[in-house]
């Protein structure tokens, strides 16, 4: 098992600044998250959709915010786990001293004093095709839901399913190295950025991307692996063979509580209570930042989540070294801070 300071449960905006919280402490953090880049919604859902109150930068773009956030953090120690989700938490006992015990989806097991819930609106999980039974059964096998590595993808011929950001983004990628790309929508109009969308329209024009709309998956052929697919024309409801090696489901992310359910935590409704001294749960040592949280007054801004966390850290400390003082020191007159952070006098 991995002992870490603190296990943060999400690597969005405010699990990216709680590092940063914990590194001014000397703590070091474990960050896990279900999906495959840090950044949480900001980086998966809107990229491209401006911020306008992070204080002291009148314009931010929400991929830009996650950029500045991991830069802030490089000075600090941390460990960070993309693709996998909390599965288990168990209270145990090592030493005579009361730890909480974590494991993921990927059998990683790990302690920690304090476990810091910054999930957002709750786990995410990609949105499966609607009309295709069981198409997991091809998962790693010709089937997935986000790109873990591109060389999976060189000269093969990839299908990729969906009309937003993250489908746009691959296509134009992936037809770099693929053999043939082919981007399969529901119609022909995209949700992405404009220029993404510019840019696949002239892969399409230069032949290096094959567009087919308005098209939906019918089914997906192949005994162990995926060898072919069928796809359903909405204006004719003919269906139509193509071959294919890899395809990509790339329909957005539901917002899940998961595993959350079953940790015995107070909840209200979908969200997790807290009190507001140092957003503890009613459970010791297990705290919830950000927009997970609630509390009376309770305002789901980033902003909100770094005063909630900066405070849950404080706390944390406490725990792992109980009867010392929390060694609080403004960045702007700490020379030990400022040598951490790399600042040149």
């Amino acid at each position: 098992m991995n002992k870490t300071d603190i296990l943060i449960i999400g690597a969005g905006p405010v699990g990216l600044f709680t590092v940063f919280e914990a590194g001014l402490l000397g703590l070091n953090c474990t960050l896990i998250d279900n999906l495959d880049k840090p950044g949480g919604q900001c980086a998966e859902l809107y990229p491209e959709k401006p911020i306008y109150d992070i204080p002291g930068v009148p314009f931010q773009t929400a991929q830009e915010h996650v950029d500045a956030l991991l830069e802030q953090i490089k000075p600090f120690n941390y460990d960070l786990h993309l693709s996998e989700r909390v599965d288990l938490i168990e209270e145990i006992t090592l030493e005579n001293e009361s730890f909480w015990k974590v494991k993921t989806t990927e059998d990683k097991e790990f302690i920690s004093k304090n476990i810091f819930i910054a999930a957002g609106a709750g786990s995410f999980e990609p949105r499966r095709p609607p009309n295709i039974e069981d198409p997991d059964k091809y998962l790693g096998k010709g089937v997935e839901y986000a790109v873990r590595s591109v060389d999976k993808y060189k000269n093969k011929n990839v299908v990729i399913f969906g009309g937003g950001d993250s489908a746009l983004d691959w296509t134009v990628e992936l037809s770099k190295v693929a053999k043939l790309v082919t981007l399969v929508h529901r119609r022909d109009a995209f949700r992405g950025a404009q220029h993404t969308e510019e840019q696949m329209r002239a892969l399409v024009e230069k032949g290096k991307v094959n567009l087919l709309t308005p098209y939906l998956i019918n089914s997906i052929e192949g005994d162990d692996i995926v060898q072919s697919i069928t796809l359903k024309n909405f204006e004719s409801n003919e269906i139509e063979d193509y071959e294919a090696d890899e395809l990509l489901f790339l329909f957005g992310l539901n917002k899940k509580l998961g595993p959350i359910l079953d940790w015995d935590i107070d909840l209200n409704g979908k969200k997790i209570k807290v009190n507001t001294e140092n957003y503890q749960t009613n459970k010791d040592g297990i705290f919830a930042v950000g927009d997970i949280n609630d509390y009376p007054g309770k305002l789901d801004l980033i902003l909100s989540g770094f005063h909630e966390t900066t405070l849950a850290v404080q706390e944390a400390y406490k725990r792992i070294y109980p009867g010392e003082r929390v060694p609080f020191g403004y960045t702007t007159s700490n020379s030990k801070l400022q040598e951490k952070l790399g600042v040149k006098k």
